[in-house]
This record gives C-alpha cells, sequence and structure tokens, in this order.
C-alpha cells in the first residue's frame, strides 16, 4: 500500500510583504481598492488568515500607516542629521524635512491612508489612538530638535521650538490635506512655495 499523501503546508508572508502590498495596492487602486479579500490574493493567503493577523480592518490600515512611518522615519533621521554628514544648513535641512512631510501629489498613497486612519479615530480604542500619537510624536520632536539647532546656531531667529513646530506642522497639515484630494491651486509646487515663503517671513533673522 503506497504511503499517504504528505500535507504541505505553506507559510504565511511575512507581515512585512503583507504589509507592503497593502501600500502598492492604495498606491494603485485606492483605499476602496483594499479589501481582505483582494489582500489575500495578492499574498497567497485567506481573508480569514489575515483577519487571524490583524483582526479588523482598521488595524490592518494602521498597521500598513505604521510600516510606511518606519520607512519614512529612517529616511527623514538620514535628512536631518547633523552638517558634518554632508546634510547642509539647518534651513536645507528645514526645506527637506517639508519636502518630504508633504504629500508628492493628489492621491499620494501614504496621505490617502493617514487621512483614512485620522477619520476613523473618533471610535478608535485607547491603544490605537496612542500608537497614532507616537507617529506625531516623532514627527514633532525631530522638528522641535532642528528648530532648536537652527536658533542656537544663528540660522534662525529667537523662537520657542515646541510652539512653532506645532504651529508649523499644522499648517503643513491643511496644506497636505489639499495636495492630497486635489484642490485646484494647492498642488505640490505651490504648497512648497508657500511654505518657504512663511519660513523666510517667520525664521529668517532680522525678517
Amino acid at each position: 500500500m503506497p504511503p499517504a499523501p504528505r500535507r504541505t503546508h505553506h507559510a504565511a508572508p511575512p507581515r512585512d510583504d503583507v504589509l507592503a502590498a497593502a501600500m502598492a495596492t492604495i498606491a494603485e487602486r485606492g483605499l476602496d481598492g483594499l479589501t481582505m479579500a483582494g489582500l489575500g490574493r495578492d499574498v497567497g493567503m485567506s481573508s480569514g488568515h489575515l483577519l487571524y493577523y490583524f483582526r479588523t480592518k482598521d488595524e490592518l490600515l494602521l498597521r500598513t500607516l505604521e510600516w510606511s512611518e518606519n520607512r519614512l522615519g529612517a529616511e527623514r533621521r538620514a535628512l536631518l542629521a547633523e552638517p558634518r554628514s554632508g546634510a547642509g544648513s539647518a534651513r536645507e535641512r528645514l526645506d527637506a524635512y517639508i519636502g518630504l512631510y508633504l504629500p508628492a501629489g493628489h492621491r499620494d498613497p501614504h496621505w490617502t491612508l493617514w487621512l483614512e486612519v485620522w477619520g476613523r479615530s473618533q471610535n478608535a480604542d485607547d491603544d490605537a489612538r496612542a500608537r497614532q500619537a507616537a507617529i506625531e510624536g516623532a514627527w514633532h520632536r525631530d522638528l522641535v530638535a532642528l528648530l532648536a539647532e537652527g536658533v542656537s546656531r544663528g540660522e534662525f531667529r529667537p523662537v520657542d521650538a515646541d510652539r512653532y513646530a506645532a504651529r508649523l506642522r499644522a499648517l503643513l497639515d491643511g496644506f497636505s490635506i489639499h495636495v492630497t484630494v486635489g484642490i485646484p491651486g494647492t498642488g505640490r509646487e505651490q504648497v512648497v512655495a508657500q511654505a518657504a515663503e512663511f519660513l523666510d517671513e517667520t525664521l529668517t533673522p532680522g525678517s
């Protein structure tokens, strides 16, 4: 009697691969195109298997945002390195920070995802809110440190770095929403120019 065939076990893809596939789907088809069933087909998993890992679509979206933010965080830290690394003046690095912060254009996938997570946060639990706050906090702390450095070196006029960072990020958030949803007259180039003008008016010594 021939031996019974062995069962083959298909290992689940690494979680990073699933999150990368989710982000790629958002970039290609928008949030409406991201479903558990569709994502499962893309990565070779059942929707039930995905729910086992992520529990809800809200959790999948937040995990995907955290994955994307981890990649942006590494890029941001490299951009904001000390001048001895060749990163340039505080103002040059601030311009680079703003360039990274702002969406690439209409329907930017990272910002599209951010807006969706923000919209769902009204009903989020404390853990999800804390994780969103951690993302915001990382951007804020890096900006505060850069502003404080610029002030200490005399490149920027004396400002309260924490208060200025909060206001600047609020300005960038508003601009970013306009760019992402495609409001006419608020494309990326126009927004970058307006942000640079704001910095000239408020940070340049003697302005």
